[in-house]
């Protein structure tokens, strides 16, 4: 399996099916090296491909739910783990320290309410669980706010995709654009956040 069978929804689904899909929300949620996974995407295709009867719409939405919510947890016990010394971390392959200190600002500016936002930001999503762990927030409050993100990241992509599925004739013939669209619309944040900090660092 190439990296590029990896950032291929499609493929992922009809070749890893239900669990596949499971296990790479959680990756991407959770496991600093799963930051490249194609969580939006994925999500979104998985409730299509549910609405045609190939995957169990139910499941998907139970499992799905609880590997979000757990990969972030995950994430935040690494965080609180290896504290601030992983900002000192050299870079490899697998991790980059501009996306740590890119999740790192994030979670400055908007405190708390990073970890509903940065679902829908690739790579920021990865991240933040393990800054908060770094930050030592407030487990309770944590926790709280992951059941949040969690719920409207996997519930609102997958079910969009589901009711595209039963309500438009023909979407599968979109499948591919709708995809592409989902991708663009995830990294416009990124990008904003990239071009902002570059004109930080000029001033």
């Amino acid at each position: 399996m190439s990296l590029h069978d990896l950032l291929d929804p499609i493929f992922i689904i009809r070749t890893l099916g239900l669990m596949g899909v499971v296990f790479i929300i959680f990756a991407e949620s959770g496991l600093f090296f799963g930051f490249f996974l194609p969580g939006d995407s994925l999500l979104f295709t998985a409730g299509f491909l549910a609405s045609q009867g190939i995957l169990s719409i139910w499941w998907l939405l139970i499992l799905c739910f609880f590997a979000a919510v757990l990969g972030d947890n995950v994430g935040y016990a690494f965080g609180k783990k290896t504290g601030p010394m992983i900002f000192n971390k050299d870079d490899s392959f697998f991790f980059q320290k501009k996306h740590i200190e890119r999740a790192n600002n994030f979670y400055k500016k908007y405190g708390k309410k990073t970890i509903v936002i940065a679902r829908f930001i690739p790579i920021v999503r990865t991240f933040a669980p393990i800054v908060a762990g770094v930050g030592e927030m407030n487990y309770k409050i944590f926790v709280i706010f992951n059941l949040i993100g969690g719920f409207v990241w996997t519930f609102g992509l997958i079910g969009a995709g589901y009711f595209l599925g039963k309500v438009i004739p023909g979407v599968d013939k979109y499948l591919l654009i709708i995809i592409v669209i989902i991708i663009f619309a995830s990294l416009i944040p990124v990008a904003f956040e990239y071009i902002k900090s570059k004109k930080d660092n000029k001033l």
